[in-house]
């Protein structure tokens, strides 16, 4: 690109004639690279434009260890003869002036790179042969600084560019959520280059990404708004709320799905509040809900976007989600540590229990301790462990105190702040509540892994929805996937016991396994009968101590100190001891929650009993219906056949009845 460079630090310091040439060098020591005559420009080298002169000094300078910029020119195109003459100047010639300060407005003044380097290419136009040509008037090579190596060089801004084609390519990876650094090692792939030798570097695609986010965000909020609009008329159940600003301005908007408000009806008695990450894209705090369903895996219910994170913005984000799920709030909501977070769901969600995830916690742990705690880093944190999963509140603190003085942290302020929040996080205190499991870090890992499929820092703001419904039916349909070939699989019993049978037949193959763990550690156990109803349960290699198991045969009720079916759904092995010493061959029916068990025992009962009278729910409970129909049918040829009569029966009586637009 030309351009009239008036810089006049750089002319003082570089004073360039009509007379100058190659042998009129700068006095001084200064390093100076020789190269084959072909390569290196020469006086009287002819050019068609100066762009090329331009290109062709670039590239020279480039073998050498440094870049050029243009300096000046002589002359203006279309005034007289023209633009006349131009100067080609090494990147660190000139010396930039230091800035006049201003209390009123501060300056930067920046290390400049500039060290007034005298080597430079002079061209002229000349008119001789009747058709313009540039002509190298002047030339020398002499620098007053060091040159850079060829693994070097690359790094200059002159030659970190990003083209058409690349910048394309990065616009699609952002769009697919993934890291710049992922994006670097695909592009170093296709391109067959050693990492770290592309013409760009992390810091020019992230530039390239920053700079896209700042283009139309005003347009992008109404794109937002346009394409929910555009979603809820293709499906009436999505929902989304949003609230403006007093210019006009998207200041937060929430959104769920159908699918997840169906899910949510099931599985969302515990729920996962994730306010830990940003749409860069939009300068926003996101909010995401997301629970764990019966299969282990983690289902989304609900998502939001706030202007601010305060007190307000949180409680109008609650009460969206409520809206969303029809009033219905969680048993359990595990958040960050978020003051005005904790504000928010105590006026909102007043019978909640809020706990605090430990994941969250956990993932603090190396800025927080890492320093302090030096080689017993890694010791301390099993501690803490051993800590966190203890069942007894007077254990915990007693334990917690020993820790503390064994690793000299009595005034580290992070440990105090978590003594003080115990009881919103730590298991000893939280026995008593339903948190579906999602305490250790393999919900926590899937969660994630969850989240960050449909998150992308770099996406457009009007692309986040849509994305996020991508991502979401994806994960729905690999779920199907996966529960189609769970149950295909012939669960290995290993006890032999009725009980793990009858428990196989009715759970999910992932709460069947936790049951089963637990079947195989009672066999460990011996019971004592104190009293009619009262029993002792203890490990066979222990003398004292124990859990209290409490059993109603009349009524079916059972309960353990340990207070594990309270807290994860699955019975404990201290109550499966009891059940087998009392001659229980099946899991008692309260002891089964539906939201471990399998579809065909929630859905279609809801169906069946007119729960679903919405065309989308209904829709949806078939399908399930049907896929549990394939998994049954599946598992034996006698199966296969009856399903085959009786659905073909049923095709037919459908499709002779008449259809209707009507919905």
């Amino acid at each position: 690109m030309m351009e009239n460079y008036e810089d006049y630090s750089d002319q003082r310091s570089l004073s360039l004639d009509d007379a100058s040439s190659a042998d009129e060098s700068p006095q001084g020591i200064g390093l100076s690279l020789e190269s084959s005559v072909d390569a290196t420009p020469y006086i009287g080298q002819r050019f068609v434009t100066h762009d090329a002169a331009y290109e062709f000094y670039s590239e020279f300078a480039k073998r050498c260890g440094f870049s050029i910029r243009r300096h000046r020119t002589e002359g203006k195109d279309g005034v007289g003869k023209g633009l006349t003459r131009r100067y080609f100047v090494c990147h660190r010639a000139g010396n930039t002036p230091i800035k006049a300060s201003s209390e009123s407005k501060p300056q930067r003044n920046r290390k400049s790179s500039r060290c007034g380097c005298q080597a430079y290419m002079r061209i002229s136009k000349n008119m001789d042969s009747g058709v313009a040509e540039w002509r190298v008037t002047g030339f020398t090579n002499h620098h007053n600084h060091e040159l850079l190596q060829p693994n070097q060089v690359r790094f200059l801004p002159a030659y970190r560019t990003i083209s058409e084609t690349d910048k394309n390519r990065i616009f699609m990876f952002a769009k697919t959520g993934i890291s710049v650094q992922q994006m670097m090692r695909l592009m170093e792939l296709e391109k067959c280059v050693e990492p770290g030798y592309l013409p760009f570097t992390e810091k020019d695609v992230r530039n390239l990404l920053q700079a896209l986010k700042k283009i139309d965000q005003d347009d992008d909020s109404v794109d937002l708004l346009r394409m929910c609009k555009n979603i809820k008329d293709k499906d009436p159940n999505f929902r989304f709320e949003y609230t403006l600003d007093v210019n006009e301005r998207l200041e937060n908007i929430a959104w769920s799905y159908a699918s997840s408000i169906l899910s949510y009806d099931i599985f969302g008695d515990a729920v996962v509040f994730d306010t830990t990450h940003r749409l860069t894209s939009f300068d926003m705090p996101l909010g995401i809900w997301v629970g764990m369903n019966n299969y282990g895996t983690p289902c989304f219910f609900a998502c939001v976007l706030l202007r601010e994170e305060n007190t307000r913005s949180f409680s109008w984000a609650l009460k969206a989600f409520l809206g969303f799920m029809n009033g219905k709030p969680p048993r359990t909501i595990l958040t960050d540590q978020n003051v005005s977070l904790k504000d928010a769901i105590e006026m909102e969600m007043p019978r909640t229990k809020h706990s605090l995830c430990i994941w969250f916690i956990v993932a603090k742990f190396p800025s927080w301790f890492n320093a302090v705690l030096g080689e017993r880093y890694n010791e301390w944190k099993n501690e803490f462990y051993r800590l966190y999963n203890l069942e007894m509140i007077e254990d915990f603190e007693l334990g917690w105190g020993s820790m503390v003085n064994s690793f000299g942290l009595n005034t580290n302020r992070h440990i105090s702040n978590l003594f003080a929040l115990r009881a919103h996080w730590a298991l000893p205190y939280l026995r008593d509540h339903f948190l579906a499991g999602m305490t250790t870090t393999g919900p926590s890992k899937s969660i994630n892994a969850f989240i960050q499929r449909f998150l992308s820092a770099q996406t457009r703001l009007a692309h986040f929805v849509e994305q996020a419904a991508v991502a979401i039916d994806f994960k729905d349909q690999a779920g199907e996937q996966q529960i189609m070939q769970q149950n295909l699989q012939n669960i290995l019993l290993k006890t032999g016991a009725p009980m793990e049978a009858h428990a196989a037949s009715v759970l999910t193959p992932y709460a069947f396994c936790k049951l089963q763990d637990e079947l195989v550690l009672a066999a460990h156990y011996a019971s004592f009968m104190l009293e009619e109803g009262y029993f002792l349960v203890r490990h066979h290699t222990e003398m004292e101590g124990g859990h209290k198991v409490i059993w109603n045969s009349q009524q079916g009720n059972i309960s353990c100190g340990c207070r594990q079916f309270e807290f994860s759904g699955i019975l404990c092995r201290h109550a499966l001891r009891v059940l087998s010493a009392m001659n229980c061959f099946q899991i008692p029916e309260p002891y089964l929650p539906i939201r471990w068990c399998r579809y065909y025992n929630t859905v279609p009962s809801k169906v069946l009993q007119g729960g679903l009278s919405d065309y989308s729910d209904q829709v949806q409970a078939l399908q399930s219906m049907v896929s549990n129909l394939i998994t049954e049918s599946s598992k034996s040829k006698e199966r296969l056949d009856l399903a085959t009569e009786q659905v073909s029966v049923l095709l037919s009586r459908i499709r002779e009845h008449p259809t209707s637009a009507q919905r």
